[in-house]
């Protein structure tokens, strides 16, 4: 069985680290789902991309990639216009997927990539049987906003007529995107709730035993002897691009008593801007721009101040770390719809970048450590949903095709609901018949939950 993903990638690395994880989760659950084998192909624009491993018989295929500008996106290096590298990036994407004939094909976030470059591929692999589903987190903008992106793709109906599935990774009690009308009714349709993508990520490097460190943080200042961890408070800040207003915050900051304070940039922000906060740095403060394991420091961490990114949260979450999230200000509201839902859930705590200074941060910590919090009630388990919706697609497509007399259809299988384990294995929720969650609408445009 042949499985292909996509993301556009035109900032940052969420899009790459969600497919990942559900690369791995696929593999690890579809052959006991289906009784075959399988394998796959991500297709993103990020060279970072490659430095993410895949499970066996997956594969990277790395297109010439794009970056934001005013009024919508440039080549990011290739010297071409931006008409050209759609043509380039589309013929790519159809003659890979030409020559795989994936039964499974899923699109994070935008149906269609950049200016229609997947149009013609979704109808070339539904022509061949296979089954197409978009990935949504589940905050996407203001409703306003997106009703304009729905509408700039071609509207709610094409995108439907598009795909057969649509799977937003979150909770409804948390966050209903349905109920707030960032997905409409047509698309709402053919939605399915999966819960957050957060037990059973894989990980990026190596996994922290309890007490250590992992490779790549500058281990003197958080290690004692032999290899232990002294206490510590972190601030991470997903990619870097956009956490320049945060970490200069953070670097003033005082920790509690006996604790140090680790501060992880990301990789993508820019290089003076990095040194100049090492250099202001207090003694108890480190700062380093990456480390193999962010989810592994996060769990190790007694409080940990973040961004409001779909990954860095569904990470955070499978974790009992106290949080800080403060969401990025601007260019969407995402973030800020995402930061405050979880805080009115009791997931996390949150406060704008307008509402912070050291002083502040300094007295969240202290006030913090040594209490974790409580994530019980917040559906964590998208992981294990997402492979047997995808069983169930697959199925689907296999029993047509032997119901129309397809002399290479095999004979379909589908697995006993037995397959996983109860205690990972929520019904998904579907939209017809649900009631929304009585939170929703909620309106968190400048409002701070009091932490």
């Amino acid at each position: 069985m042949r499985i292909a993903l996509f993301s556009h990638d035109s900032l940052g690395l969420g899009h790459i680290r969600r497919n990942r994880s559900l690369a791995f989760a696929l593999a690890r659950d579809l052959p006991a789902l289906t009784g075959r084998e399988v394998s796959g192909l991500l297709i993103a624009s990020s060279p970072e991309a490659t430095r993410f491993d895949l499970p066996d018989g997956w594969d990277w295929v790395i297109l010439p990639g794009v970056t934001p500008a005013p009024g919508g996106y440039v080549p990011r290096a290739l010297a071409s216009s931006m008409q050209g590298l759609r043509e380039l990036r589309a013929a790519a994407i159809s003659a890979i997927l030409d020559q795989q004939r994936p039964e499974l094909f899923i699109v994070d976030r935008h149906p269609f990539g950049i200016g229609g470059e997947l149009a013609d591929a979704i109808d070339q692999v539904r022509g061949h049987g296979c089954r197409t589903v978009l990935g949504l987190r589940e905050v996407l903008d203001t409703p306003s906003v997106i009703a304009a992106e729905w509408e700039k793709v071609g509207g709610p109906a094409r995108v439907a007529e598009s795909f057969d599935e649509v799977w937003i990774y979150g909770d409804p009690d948390v966050y209903d995107p349905r109920s707030t009308g960032e997905v409409p009714a047509t698309l709402a349709a053919k939605a399915v709730t999966t819960g957050y993508l957060s037990r059973d990520r894989p990980d990026d490097g190596g996994v922290l035993p309890a007490g250590t460190v992992a490779a790549g943080v500058v281990t003197a200042d958080v290690e004692t002897a032999g290899g232990r961890t002294r206490p510590f408070v972190l601030t991470c800040l997903g990619g870097g691009s956009d956490g320049g207003s945060l970490a200069s915050i953070a670097v003033d900051a005082e920790p509690p008593d006996g604790h140090r304070h680790l501060v992880v940039t990301g990789p993508q922000m820019d290089t003076e801007e990095f040194e100049r906060l090492r250099a202001r740095a207090g003694a108890a403060t480190t700062v380093i721009r990456h480390c193999d394991d962010i989810p592994g420091l996060v769990a190790a961490a007694d409080a940990v101040v973040c961004m409001g990114g779909y990954n860095t949260l569904a990470e955070l979450m499978a974790t009992d770390t106290p949080a800080l999230v403060v969401p990025r200000k601007g260019h969407r509201a995402e973030q800020p719809r995402r930061a405050f839902a979880l805080a009115a859930a009791g997931a996390v705590d949150a406060l704008t970048i307008d509402s912070l200074d050291a002083d502040v941060l300094s007295e969240w910590f202290a006030d913090r450590v040594g209490r974790p919090a409580d994530r019980s009630q917040i559906d964590l388990t998208g992981l294990a949903t997402v492979p047997r919706l995808a069983a169930e697609l697959i199925a689907d497509v296999r029993a047509e095709a032997t119901a129309f007399g397809s002399a290479t259809a095999p004979t379909p299988t589908t697995a006993p609901a037995t397959t996983a384990p109860a205690s990972t294995a929520p019904t998904a929720t579907a939209a017809a018949g649900t009631a929304p969650s009585a939170r929703l609408p909620i309106t968190l445009e400048e409002t701070s939950h009091a932490v």
